[in-house]
């Protein structure tokens, strides 16, 4: 069964602007730069036929394939896909303390301890085990083709480790930032990154 995938990050929110933490607990909506980044996605990737557009329940990322959407390409919410939970941390302003924390957790993550999870939060091991679940259901429809998935920073960081068939430990070797694209085709049950972190829609809009 051939596929391909378009995976992409969500558009900014206020939260990703102002530095405050944004998790599976955090259901915001996008700023006005967020809608745009959406907007230049879609003008640069209408072409595309989709047969499915696959997003979070989290609404930034219904947001950013808003356009798609209306088309009336079919849509499914998949939880799996949503955000890493931070926990106690989310929607905390407290910047510094925050860095502190997140970089040691970072550190524990990159050593290969991929079970520790911030306070009342999830660990990447935790969250590999519902990427896998909402990954089984896309790869369960083999008239879906070509698929548009739109979903979150650190669960895509995790996602992609287990495309490559890396270790979660392994997340700092991929980049992302907001609406980028990971293309990714699906063939003979191995998964192969065609286009890594591209962001060229925003630079031509």
């Amino acid at each position: 069964m051939d596929k391909e995938l378009y995976i992409i990050r969500h558009g900014e929110t206020d939260y990703n602007r102002l530095g405050i933490v944004q998790g599976r607990g955090v259901n915001t909506d996008l700023n006005d730069l967020g809608r745009e980044q959406g907007k230049a996605f879609y003008q640069y990737y209408k072409h595309v036929p989709f047969d499915k557009v696959y997003t979070s329940a989290l609404k930034r990322t219904h947001q950013t394939v808003k356009n798609f959407l209306e088309e009336g390409i079919p849509w499914e919410l998949l939880p799996g896909l949503d955000e890493l939970s931070f926990g106690i941390w989310e929607g905390n302003e407290s910047k510094e303390d925050w860095l502190s924390a997140f970089h040691e957790m970072k550190n524990y993550w990159q050593s290969g301890q991929c079970d520790l999870s911030f306070e009342k939060g999830e660990s990447p091991n935790q969250v590999s085990e519902r990427l896998q679940e909402a990954l089984d259901v896309i790869l369960s429809r083999p008239t879906e083709k070509r698929v548009l998935i739109c979903m979150h920073g650190r669960s895509l960081l995790v996602l992609l480790c287990m495309l490559s068939q890396s270790p979660i430990s392994c997340m700092a070797n991929f980049n992302h930032s907001n609406t980028c694209l990971y293309r990714v085709s699906y063939f003979n049950g191995r998964f192969s990154i065609l286009e890594a972190n591209d962001v060229r829609h925003l630079t031509n809009s």
